[in-house]
C-alpha cells in the first residue's frame, strides 16, 4: 500500500528550477511516519556559507503535490510537500526514527589494523601500509583544536610554502559571521570568496566532466558509524572520496586503513575543520599539514585532493592549498538557491529534519537534468542520521535513477586514475600536481 512521505518545507532549491523533472512515472512513494513540522532551517555553517536550501529559510510551506510534480504555491502553516523516492533499502531505519536525540543504535565493531606492509589492489604502484601500532597520539596536536603554529614540523611546513615559488595573496582573513560581519570582503571581487557569491576557479573541482556522473562524497570521518556506510557501498559495489578530518583520522587509524584498502579515495579536510579564510596564513598551513601528515603516516600515501569545510575558500587558501600540492574539491553550485547540498549534517543538532533532507536530496536531482556536466554533493559520515538517511534512502534513490548515474569518486569522475588521488603514486606525466617537495 502506497503512502505519502511528508516533509518539511520545500527548499528555496526547488523554487528555483521550477517543477522537478527527477520525478518519474515509476517513482514509488514512501511509507513514513513523519512528524507534522521541523525546527527552521538556520544550518550547519557548510550550509550557511553555501547558500543551500537549508540556509535560505523557506518562509512558506509549500502544497502537498500531486504525483510527479511540485507546487509552488504556499499553504497554511504545517502543510507539507510530499517526495518519493525510486528506490528504498528494505532494511531502512523508518524515517520518524531517524531525529535529534535518536537512541544511539549499535555500532559494528571497529577493524582491526592492516597488516604492515599490505597494498591497495586499487593503485598497482602504492607503497606498503605502515605499522599504525606504533602511533602516538602525544606526537600530534590535540583533538579538535586548532594547531599550534611553533612547532618545529609547521615551521618546516611554512617554509615549504615560502620557497613553492607560489604568490600568496596578502589581504587579512575573514571574521567570524560569515557574510554579514565581513562587507568590504564580500564587496572584493579578486577575493573571489566561494562562501559569499560562490566565485571559483579553474584550479577548484565542482563538478565531473560526464553528465550524470556523481562524484560521491563524505565529510568529517571517520566515525563510529562510518563502518554502516562501508558495508552498504561493499554491497552496492560503489567506491566514494572521504574527506577525512585529521582528528578523526589518529582516533580510527584503522578504520581509515579500511577505507583507503577498499579502493575509496581519500582526501583532507584539515585538522580541526575551521572556516579557513578565518585564520592566518601559518594557521592554514598548520591545518593541511597536519591533516596530510597523519594520513600519510596511517596509509602510507600523501592526498593530493582537499575540501575546505563549509566550502570556505578564496584565492588566499587556495594559493596556500597549491603551494601544499592540494587542488580544491567543492560541491555542485549552479546558482545561489541551488546548491547541491542535502544538510544532512544537520539532523543531528535538530536542525534540519530527515524529511527536509530528503527534499533536499529530490530537488537536487531535479536540477542534475539541467546541467550537462556531472555533479558533486555535499554528505557527511561523522553522525548516525547522515549516515542513515545516505544508506536507507539516498543511495538507493540514486541507484534507482533513470538514467542511470555512474557514481564514483571525484578523481574517478574526473577520468583519473585512483593512483593520481596521492603523491607519492600520482601520474605526474598525465597529471603534474600543482607543486611538489614537502615531507610529510
Amino acid at each position: 500500500m502506497k503512502s505519502a512521505l511528508i516533509v518539511a518545507s520545500l527548499p528555496l532549491l526547488a523554487l528555483a528550477h521550477g517543477p522537478n523533472p527527477h520525478q518519474h512515472a515509476r517513482r514509488q512513494n514512501l511509507a513514513a511516519s513523519a512528524p507534522a513540522s521541523s525546527p527552521a532551517a538556520s544550518s550547519h555553517a557548510s550550509s550557511a556559507a553555501s547558500g543551500s536550501p537549508a540556509s535560505s529559510a523557506a518562509a512558506s510551506s509549500a502544497a502537498v503535490p500531486p504525483a510527479g510534480s511540485t507546487s509552488l504555491f504556499p499553504t497554511p502553516t504545517g502543510a507539507l510537500p510530499s517526495v518519493s523516492l525510486a528506490s528504498t533499502n528494505p532494511t531502512a531505519l523508518p524515517l520518524a526514527s531517524i531525529v535529534v536525540n535518536a537512541p544511539s543504535a549499535a555500532t559494528q565493531a571497529m577493524p582491526t589494523p592492516q597488516p604492515a606492509g599490505a597494498k591497495p589492489s586499487a593503485i598497482s604502484n602504492a607503497p606498503g601500509l605502515p605499522d599504525i601500532s606504533t602511533l602516538l597520539p602525544s606526537n600530534y596536536p590535540a583533538l579538535d583544536k586548532p594547531p599550534p603554529t611553533d612547532s618545529p614540523q609547521v615551521l618546516q611546513w611554512i617554509q615549504d610554502v615560502q620557497n613553492s615559488g607560489v604568490k600568496i595573496p596578502t589581504f587579512a582573513p575573514t571574521v567570524a559571521g560569515g557574510c554579514p560581519a565581513n562587507p568590504a570582503a564580500v564587496a572584493d571581487q579578486t577575493r573571489c570568496w566561494w562562501t559569499c557569491g560562490g566565485c571559483t576557479r579553474q584550479t577548484d573541482v565542482t563538478t565531473c566532466p560526464d553528465k550524470y556522473t556523481w562524484g560521491l562524497t563524505y565529510d568529517d570521518g571517520p566515525a563510529p558509524y562510518t563502518p554502516d556506510l562501508l558495508s552498504y557501498l561493499d554491497q552496492a559495489n560503489l567506491k566514494s572520496t572521504f574527506f577525512v578530518v585529521g582528528s578523526r583520522a589518529i582516533s580510527y587509524p584503522a578504520l581509515l586503513q579500511q577505507e583507503y584498502m577498499g579502493g575509496h579515495q581519500i582526501a583532507v579536510h584539515t585538522w580541526s575543520h575551521p572556516s579557513l579564510t578565518t585564520l592566518t596564513n601559518e594557521e592554514i598551513i598548520a591545518e593541511l599539514g597536519w591533516s596530510k601528515k597523519i594520513i600519510k603516516d596511517v596509509l602510507g600515501v600523501t592526498p593530493t585532493m582537499m575540501r575546505p569545510p563549509f566550502g570556505d575558500i578564496d584565492d588566499r587558501v587556495r594559493a596556500i592549498s597549491q603551494a601544499m600540492d592540494l587542488t580544491p574539491v567543492i560541491w555542485t553550485r549552479i546558482s545561489p538557491m541551488a546548491t547541491f547540498d542535502t544538510d544532512d549534517f544537520n539532523i543531528h543538532g535538530g536542525v534540519t529534519s530527515v524529511q527536509q533532507v530528503l527534499a533536499n536530496w529530490e530537488d537536487i536531482l531535479g536540477n542534475v537534468s539541467t546541467i550537462n556536466t556531472g555533479f558533486i554533493v555535499l554528505e557527511h559520515d561523522l553522525f548516525q542520521q547522515s549516515v542513515e538517511v545516505a544508506t536507507g534512502y539516498i543511495l538507493p534513490d540514486a541507484l534507482a535513477h533513470q538514467p542511470a548515474f555512474r557514481i564514483e569518486p571525484v578523481v574517478s569522475c574526473l577520468n583519473l586514475p585512483m593512483g593520481d588521488a596521492y603523491i607519492e603514486t600520482n601520474n605526474n606525466g598525465t597529471n603534474p600536481l600543482p607543486l611538489s617537495g614537502a615531507s610529510y
